[in-house]
């Protein structure tokens, strides 16, 4: 196997997004995987899930974030959800930790990659969920628990 990678059309936020149509325009994604709740749209830099729709043709909303736990049911939400979304996807959570960690371990399951390829190219992109070790052991956990459930539709 070639060295793991995430996929250039697999894209994540690292920051709040101010103007959902501009970013989504800006990162080139058609489609978006949101992970946010509604009471983020009330929040001072927040954004709805009415106006990830209004960005792009193509979404859906997996509530992910804080103070719900990443766990094994998030995880098999979060990949039904990017296997029915067209590329190019953006995936966001408030400011990146929790895209990030989505995108690496779905891309991780889809290309049949290892824990440990999948940390390292995360530390070369320098991915904001490896400021989080909760995050780190729920991609490895997912991985494990997910390869089995993913086994002849890796790309």
């Amino acid at each position: 196997m070639a060295k793991f990678q995430l996929p250039t059309d697999l894209k994540y936020n690292r920051a709040l997004i101010q103007d959902p149509t501009a970013y989504a325009k800006e990162s080139g994604c058609s489609s978006w995987l949101y992970l946010i709740g509604e009471e983020f749209a009330s929040m001072p830099g927040g954004m709805s899930y009415a106006q990830v729709q209004q960005a792009v043709p193509h979404s859906h909303c997996v509530v992910s974030d804080p103070p719900r736990v990443l766990n094994l049911d998030l995880a098999r939400q979060h990949v039904k959800a990017l296997e029915t979304l067209p590329r190019p996807t953006l995936i966001s959570c408030r400011t990146g930790p929790r895209a990030s960690a989505v995108a690496y371990m779905y891309a991780g399951l889809k290309r049949g990659a290892k824990y440990e390829e999948v940390l390292a190219a995360a530390e070369h992109d320098n991915a904001p969920f490896l400021a989080f070790a909760e995050y780190k052991a729920w991609v490895r956990s997912s991985m494990d628990s997910l390869k089995g459930e993913l086994d002849g539709i890796t790309a």
